[in-house]
């Protein structure tokens, strides 16, 4: 694999416990994200290198970079139709434009605009966002909370062939990793190195709910 791993405990004991953060494993090229399908699309994006086949590029496609939020999502690849995790070493360009035209799928989340304009706005949006709680291990809910972004018309084209760098199938690594969790054992749980991500754009941290963290330069 071409991800950097950690033991989960030493990870945890670093990682804040809640608010609004974008756990990630990222350098200045790329961020991973993180996203699990059936055999015949994960193989074909493997084995190609870009999104086609059976994938569908008219349906919202979801990507995550918080490795254990797609764990409890896929229930660590053991769900019917998401068996095949992929690393998708995404574009540091591409999630910042993602984000910045993305529109949020609750009006709760939203600040600063009236509920027609957040509406209007979600019905025209090709990126939607969310915060959900993140999750530990087990898939018990935390405090902290884990963003997931969709993708649409003209975004999930550009994600699908230009914003991708590498796709690597780690079903294999999950399936092991699987295995000591089932046995309680998260002395041993490999995982991604992961870390908070914030742009260094004080707007854009702000619409993200990160302007407090971005605030005390973490």
């Amino acid at each position: 694999m071409k991800i950097t791993v950690k033991n989960y405990k030493e990870q945890v004991i670093e990682w804040p416990k809640s608010g609004c953060h974008i756990m990630a494993q990222y350098d200045d090229e790329k961020i991973i994200v993180y996203q699990a399908y059936r055999k015949e699309i994960g193989e074909f994006a493997v084995g190609n290198q870009f999104f086609g086949g059976e994938f569908s590029l008219n349906r919202m496609t979801w990507i995550k970079p918080n490795f254990l939020w797609m764990m409890y999502r896929s229930g660590w690849g053991t769900k019917e139709g998401q068996e095949i995790t992929l690393a998708i070493h995404l574009k540091i360009s591409a999630f910042r434009n993602y984000l910045e035209n993305a529109v949020y799928t609750s009006y709760e989340q939203t600040e600063g605009i009236s509920h027609d304009e957040w509406r209007n706005g979600l019905e025209s949006a090709n990126i939607r966002l969310q915060w959900d709680p993140d999750h530990d291990p087990y898939g018990a809910k935390q405090e902290r909370r884990a963003i997931q972004i969709g993708l649409k018309n003209n975004f999930i084209h550009s994600f699908a062939k230009n914003d991708i760098l590498l796709i690597e199938d780690i079903s294999a690594f999950v399936k092991e990793q699987h295995e000591f969790v089932q046995n309680h054992q998260l002395e041993n749980l490999i995982i991604p190195a992961e870390k908070p991500f914030l742009f260094n754009d004080e707007t854009l941290n702000k619409k993200l709910k990160l302007i407090n963290q971005y605030a005390h330069g973490q």
